[in-house]
């Protein structure tokens, strides 16, 4: 039967720390991995855009030595024409072993792995979730921090619709020690389903507006975009979209050993001039993704290398 990988919290803490030790060893020994998904093929059912994620998925696969197909918009599809998710990933079933949705509808690739023979991986659904971001966001806070645990962790920015923000809180609260600082506006404030694991294990946080008052504190900074698409009002993304922005100044204020995260697309919460302080790690970050998906392909396709 086939293993789905729909929320970070299908996956234990152990096996968590099993994909960054593989990852790692994947950064450490390329070649031993490079023929590890010969005659595998990654199905990419993008039915919204994507850069780092989708580019990142066809290049784990195509580096294990496998290969790709799919579609990277749902025009381009038979989505076009009114197919449901369910029939589609019936089809894709057919000609792939395994399978990455990214999807605008929360529990979109839900459905898909309930009608799916092959493992699926949800790449994104909606203002919900994204847990390949957060096993990427895991690895480079490993690797740049050498631990998961015991430290202030501050999440900036749309953290309402910010499934990536979600996502990496859930992870998060199950490592000792963490505490969160949750900054962002009131219209964007995180949900309150988000934050019932934080309650339920008694994980401290704190919320507030104000970066640079907290800006001190952090061993982590995770900034995120307040995300265009997300909004019904446009008028309300005008006002909101500049509410944070990360200058030299005000990295002026951060610890020398801070790192700061960012999911990637960039607008202009983080000014290009921090790109090369050594404390900005998000291109890095986007580099761990492609190893710690190549991971997790090789675990759902139970392929030893």
């Amino acid at each position: 039967m086939a293993r789905h990988i729909t929320a970070i919290t299908d996956l234990t803490t152990g096996e968590i720390d099993e994909l960054i030790t593989k990852a790692r060893d994947i950064i450490n020994h390329p070649d031993r991995y490079q023929d590890a998904c010969r005659r595998k093929k990654l199905a990419t059912l993008f039915y919204e855009p994507s850069t780092r994620t989708r580019l990142s998925f066809e290049a784990a696969m195509i580096e294990l030595g496998g290969h790709v197909l799919g579609f990277s918009e749902a025009a381009s599809s038979s989505a076009a024409k009114g197919e449901s998710v369910a029939d589609t990933v019936r089809t894709v079933c057919c000609y792939a072993d395994i399978i990455a949705m990214r999807h605008p509808k929360e529990g979109a690739p839900t459905v898909a792995s309930l009608h799916a023979t092959v493992p699926v991986i949800n790449a994104g659904d909606g203002g919900h979730n994204h847990p390949t971001q957060t096993l990427t966001d895991l690895l480079t806070i490993q690797m740049e921090k050498g631990r998961l645990g015991n430290m202030t962790v501050g999440l900036c920015g749309d953290l309402k619709f910010g499934r990536t923000v979600h996502s990496l809180i859930t992870a998060m609260c199950r490592y000792p020690g963490v505490n969160f600082v949750l900054i962002s506006p009131e219209e964007l404030k995180v949900p309150s389903y988000v934050k019932i694991p934080l309650k339920k294990d008694s994980v401290p946080y704190t919320q507030t507006t104000s970066l640079t008052e907290v800006l001190p504190d952090l061993d982590i900074l995770y900034m995120t975009r307040v995300q265009r698409e997300r909004f019904f009002n446009e008028d309300d993304y005008i006002r909101l979209k500049d509410s944070y922005i990360l200058t030299p100044e005000k990295m002026e204020l951060a610890k020398k050993d801070l790192s700061v995260l960012h999911p990637l697309p960039r607008v202009n919460e983080i000014s290009v001039a921090i790109d090369q302080d050594p404390r900005a790690c998000y291109f890095r970050q986007a580099l761990y993704g492609k190893f710690i998906r190549m991971a997790l392909i090789l675990k759902l396709l139970e392929v030893d290398a």
